[in-house]
């Protein structure tokens, strides 16, 4: 039997149902613009109860973190540029989060591309987005993320003039992986959020996370997978242009990987980037470097950082993938 994790692309990871004594209990819900599950290993009773509380809080989450909600904490943030503005723990954590990412990629993904993503025309909730598609102008470049000044003690956050912010995908990463640390003292746990995965541990009797990969190319939903990683702890997110993509009144292709060097999408070789890291921010910065470099440059870097494992999938169908990834391949 297989349990289907949903992918960010709307394709599958695919995790085999454990061989192991505790059954897998799970709940799979919509939140963040993805679809989110969670499973959970282990035969107490209220396991149940505790997994029925993971839709209120990512609810809680995004009410905090979301660009596309008017009365979010972010938004609110993003209207008040040069003033100090009190946050709460959530957004600081997550801001803080991203802040770290930007710091680790060298300036290649950043917080503070809100204004080039709406420029290229995402602007809007991707489900809204691919019905009715909005006309692009031209980008900007990110302004640098080292201009937001944080107060540690005050729990405050000033945004200079001109900068506003999208945590994205960060924010979701953080979100996943908070939500399988709660559930971890009752069980091994792995948190899917919309194809960013933590798992806490291995299963009883140290079998590890079978996840399957999809080949971003390939067409139906019985398609093998392309890889199958075993995952014991750790995160995987793969960042992609497969589907966040939307076609331009003049019918060019676009897709919400951003280069904070010129403001606009991406030029690059690569569908896909699926990294293992030990954390989902690692994970996830890690995806969208390579995908914004591209293949050479990309697998370099991932190779330049041993903490690192990466499947690189080129649009032309060649595989890349770093010396570190047969420690997590099916069999290697």
């Amino acid at each position: 039997a297989l349990l289907c994790l949903q992918h960010k692309r709307l394709r599958r990871w695919r995790v085999r149902t454990p061989r192991a004594e505790a059954s897998v209990q799970r709940i799979e819900f919509r939140a963040m613009g993805s679809r989110i599950l969670a499973l959970l290993s282990s035969d107490a009773p209220f396991v149940g109860e505790r997994l029925a509380s993971v839709p209120a809080w990512f609810e809680e989450w995004e009410a905090a973190l979301s660009r596309f909600r008017d009365n979010s904490e972010l938004s609110q943030l993003n209207r008040n540029p040069g003033r100090l503005v009190p946050v709460s723990d959530i957004l600081w954590e997550a801001l803080s989060v991203a802040i770290e990412a930007a710091r680790w990629s060298d300036g290649l993904v950043v917080p503070t591309m809100l204004g080039a993503i709406e420029a290229a025309g995402y602007d809007r909730n991707f489900d809204d987005l691919k019905s009715s598609p909005a006309s692009p102008s031209q980008g900007s470049p990110a302004r640098l993320y080292s201009d937001i000044v944080l107060d540690a003690n005050a729990r405050t956050v000033l945004l200079p003039e001109g900068v506003r912010l999208d945590l994205g995908g960060t924010a979701k990463g953080w979100a996943a992986e908070q939500a399988a640390l709660r559930l971890a003292p009752y069980g091994p746990a792995l948190v899917d959020a919309g194809g960013d995965i933590f798992v806490t541990e291995p299963l009883p009797g140290g079998e590890r996370w079978p996840i399957g990969v999809d080949d971003p190319a390939a067409a139906g939903e019985t398609e093998e997978p392309i890889e199958l990683l075993m995952v014991g702890r750790g995160a995987v997110a793969t960042s992609g242009r497969d589907y966040r993509r939307w076609r331009t009144p003049e019918g060019k292709w676009l897709h919400h990987i951003l280069d904070p060097r010129t403001g606009e999408p991406a030029e690059t070789d690569l569908l896909s980037a699926t990294i293992v890291a030990p954390t989902l921010w690692e994970a996830e910065t890690a995806a969208k470097v390579a995908m914004i470099v591209g293949s050479r440059a990309g697998l370099e870097w991932i190779e330049e950082r041993p903490q690192l494992a990466g499947l690189l999938i080129a649009e032309d169908g060649t595989v890349y993938r770093s010396s570190t990834l047969q420690q997590y391949r099916w069999g290697g």
